[in-house]
């Protein structure tokens, strides 16, 4: 199955960083979300991005210019017709997640593959919602996309091999490692990661340390890039929590149970990088 054109669905942090990814890939990208303004946000942080690694010398100003060329804006879900793939990366709440994927359904062509990045969300209940659930596909990224390896690549009860496949060689054309991963809540990364960072949030909700202190115990003690507090910042404290939720909901184990400061900090606004403030503030 030939890939050629790259449709994402959603131009957050998430999305943006796989447009960024496909585009600087070589493949045409058409990349959708509800409004100018949030396209002009994403594209707006894949070219900080991209000028980044220009500044770096990873990449020359004209791939620069050639993959924002690459990039086509839509408001309009009928133009993810082309695509031979779309990734969805909307917001990780399940009932957004099927309604996108029953209009992917509906515009896109026969052959093109529904893929999703959900972090925790059943790929198998995903894939019924659709009339070609064997074309149905997990494909996690990591965050942030352009600089981290790992997709998790999850297959629903339905999915074909040959469709398994096709995205296991769409992941290393764009210099990805893809791991096989069963369909099952978090998959592995976040059934392994959400509960550690949950632990450091109840860590803080006892008053145990500080979030600087407790992020510098998993630092130095067991050589963490960056601290669970400060992760979860930067994932969302929004998404950390729905994943929990996920968790918790589907493993009925009071270990995935989230921690009351994390809820009552979702409650509050307190989002982490994107809202300006959650265990750290931000400029």
């Amino acid at each position: 199955m030939a890939i050629n054109c790259f449709g994402v669905v959603g131009a957050g942090q998430m999305g943006g960083g796989i447009a960024q990814v496909a585009a600087c890939s070589g493949f045409d990208v058409v990349l959708f979300d509800l409004n100018d303004a949030a396209l002009s946000r994403g594209v707006g942080a894949i070219s900080a991005s991209l000028a980044r690694m220009v500044k770096k010398e990873k990449l020359t100003q004209d791939e620069m210019n050639k993959a924002l060329a690459r990039i086509k804006q839509t408001t309009d879900m009928a133009d993810m017709a082309p695509v031979d793939i779309v990734v969805e990366a909307a917001s990780e709440d399940e009932e957004i997640k099927k309604s996108i994927f029953r209009q992917l359904d509906e515009v896109c062509q026969p052959n093109a593959i529904l893929a999703t990045n959900t972090s925790s969300i059943s790929i198998t209940r995903l894939a019924a919602v659709t009339s070609r659930p064997g074309q149905v596909i997990g494909m996690h990224f990591m965050n942030p996309v352009p600089m981290m390896q790992l997709v998790e690549i999850i297959r629903a009860l339905q999915t074909d091999e040959e469709v398994f496949n096709t995205v296991k060689q769409l992941s290393l054309n764009m210099s990805k490692v893809p791991v096989d991963v069963k369909d099952a809540p978090g998959f592995v990364s976040n059934r392994i990661l959400m509960p550690m960072i949950n632990e450091a949030v109840f860590c803080r909700y006892e008053n145990l340390a500080s979030a600087e202190e407790i992020d510098t115990v998993m630092k130095l003690g067991m050589s963490h890039p960056m601290g669970p507090l400060a992760l979860a910042d930067l994932i969302g404290l929004d998404t950390c929590l729905s994943i929990m939720e996920v968790l918790y909901e589907n493993f009925k184990d009071s270990k995935y149970r989230p921690c009351p400061l994390l809820v009552q900090m979702v409650d509050a606004g307190y989002l982490g990088r994107k809202s300006g403030r959650g265990f750290y503030h931000y400029e």
